[in-house]
C-alpha cells in the first residue's frame, strides 16, 4: 500500500488565484546529440499527455531557446508546443561567453515575432539560467560542471531578459531562475532572489552521497530542500524545476536506482507535489537511442505511453489535476512588476514521510539536458548554507581600509602573532599609498605576544559561517617563466612556484567584515583532498594591482599592490587569520601566495569535509 501525506501551506498565503503546472523537462539533443525536431517534440508531448496513470501533464521545461545545431533559430519545441498545446517554461542559457547569451535572447526575439500570439499564450515564465550558481560553487567546481556565473551577472542576465521581452507581446511574463536549494539559502546570493519573479528549484537525494540517502530517507531530503527554499523566497513562488530518481546507475552511498526505487520516489514525492506546486519532473525520456548513467527516464528507450513502473498516485494524494487556488479562489491576479510575485507563496510541506527523517541536503542536481551532474556532497549541517562564488567584473575601488593581523589558531587556545608588511614592523598603523595615488590600505600589526582571543573585529578562522572559495588558482613558476600553468584546483608553494588566488567579493558583502584565512588542517583529518609537504617555513601573502587570468604566468603577472602578512612558520593542524577589514565590495582580487623558507606545500583545495586552503571568510 503506497503512503501519503498532508501538504502543511505556509501561514501567509495569498489570496489570489494561482495556475499549477506539470511536466518534464526536455533537452536539445538525444544522447547521441541529435538534434530534437519539432515532430519528436511534439511526439513527446503528446506521449507525455497520455502517460497511463497520470494526468495533467501539459507542460514542458526547456533548457535553452535555441534549437540544437543552429546559432540563434528557435527550438523547435515552439511550434510542436503550438500544436499540441503545451504550455513552456523557457530556458535561456547563461553560463558561457557573452555572444552565446546574445544568441538566446536573438532566439527570444525571433520567436516571438515568428510564432506570435499563439507562442506567447503558452509561456508560463522564463528561466534565465539552470544551476548557474551551483556550478561556480566549490562543489561545482570540483565536479567540473560546465561553466557558472556569481550572483551579479546572473541577475544582470535577469535584467537582460526582462528588457528584451519589454515592449513585445511576452512583456509581462514572469522572469526567474532555476538553481540547486543551497543556493538560495545562501545569503551572499539574495540579489538573485530579489531579482526573480519565481524561483525553481532542484533536488536529487540520490545524489546526496555523503548523507543517509537511502530511498526511505529520499522524500524527507527532498521536502527539507524545498521548504529551505521556500523560506528564504521572500514570498514569492517556488517552483519545482528538476527531481526524481534513477530507474537505473550506479549506486550513490544508500542510493540504488531501480524501477521499485523509482515508483516509491514518485509516490512520496510526485504525488504529493502534482496539483499543489508548479513541478517539472526529471524526466519523461532520457534513454534514446542511448542509456545514460544513471537514468531516469519514466519511459525507455521506446517512446510509449505505457511506464516503466506505475504512475498512479493514491486517492488519498494529491491530485494531478493541472490547477489549483488558494482558499480565496474567485479573486483576480493583480498585475505584476519585475522582481514582484502575485502568486501564493509556495507550499511549506510536511517532511514526515514514510521513511525516516535526516539532516538536510546539500548540493546534488542536475542542470543541463544531457542529465543530471554527479556531485560529491559535502557532509555537515545544513543550517550554515556555504558562501558560493559570485563572478564580477574587476573594478578598482579608490579607498580600501584594511586591518592586517596574523592570527594562529591552534586548539584550544588562539594567539596573535606580528606579520611583515610594506611598511616595518609595528604596533602602529601605516598608511600605504599605491603608485596611482590612492589610499589602499591602513595597516596595523598586532602585538607579538599571545592573546586569548582573534584581533578585534576579524572574522572566525573556520568555514562555520558565510565564506568565499577562490574563483581562480593559477600557479607561477620562477623555473618556468613564461609557462601559463592555466586554472587548477592546487595550491603549491615552493622556493621557485607561488600560486596566485582570486576572490569575488559580491556587492551584498557591502559593510561586513572580511578575512582572509587560511586553514591547514592534519592529513589524517582529510576525505577527498591531500597534500604532500616538505622542508620547514612559512607563507607570504600579498595582494595585486589585478587579478590573474588563465594566461597569467611569472613573467607577466600582476604587480604588488601591498603585503597582505605572514605565516612565519607553517604547521599542520592550524588556522591561520592573514588580514581583515572592510569587504572589498564588488570587485575581483587577486592574492599571491609565496613560500618562505625551504618549504614546499602542493595541495588540493577543498572545503568538504575538513576545510583546506586560502579563503575569505565573512561576518
Amino acid at each position: 500500500m503506497r503512503t501519503s501525506s498532508v501538504l502543511a501551506f505556509a501561514t501567509a498565503v495569498s489570496t489570489t488565484i494561482a495556475q499549477v503546472y506539470q511536466g518534464f523537462n526536455y533537452g536539445s539533443v538525444f544522447t547521441n546529440n541529435a538534434p530534437i525536431t519539432q515532430q519528436d517534440y511534439e511526439n513527446q508531448f503528446n506521449t507525455a499527455k497520455q502517460l497511463q496513470g497520470t494526468s495533467g501533464f501539459t507542460s514542458a521545461r526547456l533548457f535553452t531557446t535555441i534549437q540544437a545545431g543552429t546559432t540563434n533559430s528557435p527550438s523547435e519545441a515552439i511550434p510542436a508546443a503550438i500544436a499540441t498545446n503545451t504550455q513552456l517554461l523557457l530556458g535561456i542559457f547563461l553560463s558561457s561567453t557573452d555572444d552565446a547569451f546574445n544568441n538566446e535572447l536573438a532566439a527570444l526575439r525571433s520567436a516571438i515575432s515568428q510564432y506570435g500570439q499563439a507562442f506567447v499564450d503558452l509561456v508560463i515564465g522564463i528561466s534565465a539560467g539552470s544551476e548557474d550558481l551551483y556550478r561556480i560553487s566549490p562543489i561545482g567546481i570540483e565536479n567540473m560542471s560546465n561553466p557558472g556565473e556569481g550572483p551579479d551577472a546572473v541577475v544582470r542576465r535577469i535584467n537582460a531578459v526582462r528588457s528584451t521581452i519589454s515592449g513585445t507581446a511576452m512583456s509581462g511574463k514572469p522572469v526567474g531562475h532555476v538553481d540547486t536549494w543551497t543556493a538560495y539559502v545562501n545569503s551572499s546570493n539574495s540579489a538573485v532572489i530579489d531579482a526573480c519573479d519565481f524561483i525553481g528549484t532542484d533536488a536529487y537525494p540520490y545524489f546526496q552521497n555523503t548523507q543517509a540517502n537511502s530511498i526511505e530517507n529520499g522524500a524527507s531530503l527532498f521536502f527539507e530542500a524545498y521548504n529551505a527554499t521556500v523560506a528564504v523566497s521572500g514570498g514569492k513562488p517556488v517552483w519545482i524545476t528538476e527531481t526524481g530518481w534513477p530507474v537505473s546507475g550506479p549506486t550513490e552511498n544508500q542510493a540504488v536506482p531501480s524501477l521499485a526505487n523509482a515508483q516509491t520516489y514518485w509516490d512520496q514525492v510526485g504525488c504529493r507535489v502534482f496539483g499543489q506546486v508548479t513541478t517539472f519532473w526529471y524526466t519523461l525520456q532520457d534513454a534514446f537511442p542511448n542509456t545514460p548513467s544513471p537514468s531516469f527516464g519514466v519511459v525507455g528507450s521506446t517512446l510509449s505511453t505505457t511506464p516503466l513502473y506505475d504512475l498512479s498516485c493514491p486517492d488519498d494524494s494529491s491530485s494531478s489535476s493541472s490547477t489549483a487556488t488558494s482558499p480565496a479562489s474567485s479573486a483576480s491576479v493583480p498585475s505584476q512588476e519585475p522582481g514582484t510575485s502575485s502568486e501564493p507563496t509556495g507550499p511549506e510541506i510536511s517532511t514526515t514521510p514514510s521513511g525516516p527523517s535526516s539532516t538536510a541536503p546539500e548540493p546534488g542536481t542536475s542542470s543541463e539536458p544531457t542529465g543530471p551532474e554527479v556531485p560529491t556532497t559535502p557532509s555537515g549541517p545544513s543550517t550554515t548554507a556555504p558562501s558560493l562564488s559570485p563572478s564580477i567584473p574587476n573594478t578598482v575601488p579608490t579607498v580600501e581600509t584594511v586591518m592586517i593581523y596574523t592570527t594562529v589558531t591552534t586548539c584550544p587556545v588562539t594567539y596573535t602573532s606580528g606579520t611583515e608588511t610594506m611598511t616595518s614592523m609595528t604596533t602602529s598603523a601605516a598608511v600605504v599609498t599605491s603608485t596611482h595615488g590612492n589610499t589602499l590600505a591602513t595597516v596595523t600589526t598586532a602585538p607579538t605576544h599571545p592573546s586569548p582571543s582573534s584581533p578585534a573585529g576579524s572574522c572566525p578562522a573556520d568555514l562555520s559561517g558565510d565564506f568565499e572559495f577562490p574563483h581562480l588558482i593559477v600557479p607561477v613558476d620562477q623555473s618556468h617563466p613564461d609557462t601559463a600553468a592555466n586554472t587548477g584546483f592546487n595550491g603549491h608553494f615552493s622556493p621557485t612556484i607561488s600560486t596566485i588566488f582570486n576572490f569575488d567579493f559580491p556587492y551584498s558583502f557591502e559593510g561586513r567584515t572580511c578575512s582572509l584565512v587560511f586553514l591547514f588542517p592534519q592529513r589524517e583529518s582529510l576525505q577527498t583532498s591531500n597534500y604532500t609537504l616538505s622542508g620547514t617555513g612559512g607563507i607570504d601573502v600579498t595582494r595585486l594591482l589585478a587579478p590573474a587570468d588563465e594566461s597569467t604566468t611569472y613573467n607577466n603577472q600582476p604587480a604588488l599592490n601591498t603585503t597582505v602578512g605572514s605565516i612565519p612558520g607553517l604547521q599542520a593542524g592550524n588556522s591561520y587569520t592573514i588580514g581583515s577589514g572592510d569587504c572589498f565590495a564588488g570587485t575581483r582580487i587577486g592574492y599571491k601566495v609565496s613560500a618562505t623558507g625551504s618549504l614546499d606545500l602542493d595541495y588540493f583545495q577543498d572545503y568538504n569535509p575538513a576545510p583546506i586552503g586560502l579563503y575569505i571568510t565573512v561576518c
